[in-house]
């Protein structure tokens, strides 16, 4: 098990050496409780797919031996190697791996403590003799000397245009065309899968486009590339919301994507006895029905706008919408608008709003956690997605697989003391917002912004700006409240007082991504795949049992041949590419058969 390079290794690869050599004598003599006896008690392997075709965590040896007696005699792990040189610091050992299996490369990172197994992290890098076309293989895009049947790019592109989805079905049908639907849909066209991307909107872009004008993304472009094509070098920290539409809409046309805008998807259902789907959609003014293998919902963890039913909503004189729909502050200079809400959406638009000239109230329903952009920043995301973690070599791929080899369950512990370094920084900041009246915490452990994000994604403002206003009160807060009432030109809080009202938004955030598949498909197919997102960690709005994993994301659900998949810009990026190889290899026939899956049906 010698590392990647001829040069002698240093003592802490020489350990990681010894270790692998140890695992990957067991794994091949197929005895799974000495390879578990290999890990610490309190140990994590987390696997994206290579093992156990499943985004699965295993915890402590009683799993881990599990997961191998289950999976060794098809897997087939071999060639397990260190890439480059291993560190040690603070009891720990890391290093990065390389393995094969039967069917696949892998890649991976490993912490141990002293002769045992901390954490383990494979990833399924790429099929074997089913490989991305980049670097050597790829191909050489035109056919020199002379064909009077000659094809051109274009008339290739052209034919296939008119043939995808009518004389020829794709494989896979993705609903939704943002970010996270074009990215997937990209990585299936490196490997060769047949995909057509179905969107609402006139144009790649245009949910963003849509948005209020003063929008931009409130994470770092680090954190933020898509497959394939990374921003630029000079492109702005915060990315401006249309020009994420304009980037969006040029990724589909340089990716060469089958994208249908002006698209809504009616109905969909499964046929068991064919396994594939029948799915009608309206095109403009066409009625056209697919009959794809897969399909997937690309709709957005935070696309089914949920709206609370309010006593006397339908007797409102003014403006009334869900905060998606918000356009912007223009036209309410003078007016009483009312937001309810107080997260990221909340606080962009009464920053809006008040940029407008309106006279803007918070309805702050609960407590949330305020992180200021600049210091989440430079004390958690700094290390991993900056131009100083650029220049340090960490590259945005190996920043998502340290990010990834961080087991759900150990998480919080890593993030205490981010959190509790920005509380001290910011104390003065967040002392005002206090003043002012503003609830505040840090997660109901202290574990702050990600962990809520996980936890059923709500509940904090990265703060880009508003918060100012609402400490000094330029925007108005009433707090621990909620709308109980509305009348025609005003809203009752729920302490019996009063406001006037010519506008409210309803920044109350959204549903599971469950609600589409119950839209779409049916509730019966809804109830039987089960929530989406969330870990089950036991807090308010994330009841156990605990999973380990996100729930119904990036891998197989209890419907066959169902998949969601959405996430942030950093994880639709991150996960596509394991969406992307389990549909490569049902499309090509290679058998997956699914480790800890529970009710999940697949048809080898």
């Amino acid at each position: 098990m010698a590392a990647d390079s001829g040069a002698p290794m240093n003592p802490a690869t020489a350990q990681v050496v010894m270790w692998l050599s140890k695992f990957s004598a067991a794994l091949e003599a197929a005895d799974a409780a000495a390879a578990a006896n290999l890990f610490e008690e309190d140990s994590y392997w987390r696997d994206l797919i290579a093992f156990t075709w499943n985004i699965k965590t295993l915890e402590g040896r009683k799993q881990i031996k599990a997961m191998l007696a289950a999976t060794l005699d098809n897997v087939k792990p071999h060639t397990w190697r260190v890439e480059g040189e291993a560190t040690s610091a603070d009891g720990v050992t890391e290093a990065w791996i390389t393995f094969e299996t039967a069917v696949a490369r892998g890649y991976g990172q490993i912490r141990l403590k002293g002769d045992r197994c901390w954490t383990l992290l494979t990833t399924m890098k790429e099929l074997i003799g089913h490989e991305e076309k980049n670097g050597e293989r790829r191909i050489k895009g035109a056919e020199h000397g002379a064909s009077k049947d000659r094809k051109t790019w274009l008339d290739l592109r052209e034919q296939e245009e008119a043939e995808l989805g009518y004389s020829k079905q794709p494989y896979v049908l993705i609903i939704g065309g943002g970010q996270g639907g074009i990215g997937l849909a990209a990585r299936l066209r490196k490997l060769g899968v047949s995909a057509l991307v179905i969107e609402k909107n006139a144009k790649a872009g245009d949910s963003w486009r849509k948005r209020y004008k003063s929008l931009c993304l409130h994470d770092p472009v680090w954190y933020d590339h898509m497959p394939y094509l990374p921003f630029p070098a000079d492109w702005p920290v915060f990315t401006p919301k249309d020009k994420m539409g304009d980037w969006l809409e040029m990724y589909v046309k340089v990716m060469e994507l089958n994208y249908w805008s002006n698209t809504t998807c009616q109905k969909a259902s499964f046929d068991e006895a064919s396994g594939t789907w029948e799915v009608t959609v309206k095109r403009g003014k066409q009625k056209v029905v697919l009959r794809p293998t897969q399909l997937v919902l690309a709709t957005g963890v935070s696309g089914f706008a949920s709206v609370p039913e309010i006593p006397g909503a339908e007797t409102f004189e003014g403006k009334q919408h869900h905060s998606s729909q918000h356009p912007g502050g223009e036209g309410w200079e003078g007016k009483h608008c009312v937001v309810l809400g107080s997260n990221n959406s909340a606080h962009d638009i009464c920053a809006d709003l008040w940029e407008h000239g309106a006279d803007v109230t918070m309805i702050q329903r609960s407590s949330t956690h305020i992180a200021r952009s600049e210091s989440l920043l430079e004390l958690g995301l700094g290390s991993l997605y900056s131009e100083s973690a650029v220049k340090n070599g960490i590259t945005t791929d190996k920043a998502d697989l340290i990010f990834a080899s961080i087991p759900y369950k150990l998480l919080p512990a890593f993030q205490v003391p981010i959190y509790a370094a920005m509380k001290q920084r910011d104390a003065d900041f967040y002392a005002r917002l206090e003043k002012a009246g503003f609830l505040l915490d840090f997660g109901e452990d202290d574990t702050g912004l990600f962990m809520k994000y996980l936890r059923r994604g709500s509940g904090y403002y990265i703060d880009v700006g508003a918060s100012e206003l609402v400490a000094d009160g330029r925007v108005k807060l009433r707090s621990g409240v909620t709308i109980s009432q509305i009348k025609p030109r005003s809203v009752v809080l729920s302490d019996g007082s009063e406001l006037p009202a010519d506008l409210i938004v309803y920044a109350t955030g959204y549903g599971s991504m469950s609600n589409w598949a119950a839209k779409l498909i049916s509730k019966k197919v809804a109830n039987k795949v089960g929530k989406c997102w969330g870990l089950g960690s036991g807090t308010t709005k994330d009841p156990g049992p605990w999973e380990g994993e996100l729930r119904n994301l990036w891998k197989p659900t209890a419907q066959p041949n169902l998949w969601f998949h959405g996430g942030n810009l950093h994880q639709s990026r991150h996960y596509s590419q394991f969406v992307a190889l389990q549909l490569k290899a049902r499309s090509e026939g290679i058998p997956t058969p699914v480790y800890g899956a529970g009710k999940v049906h697949h048809k080898e």
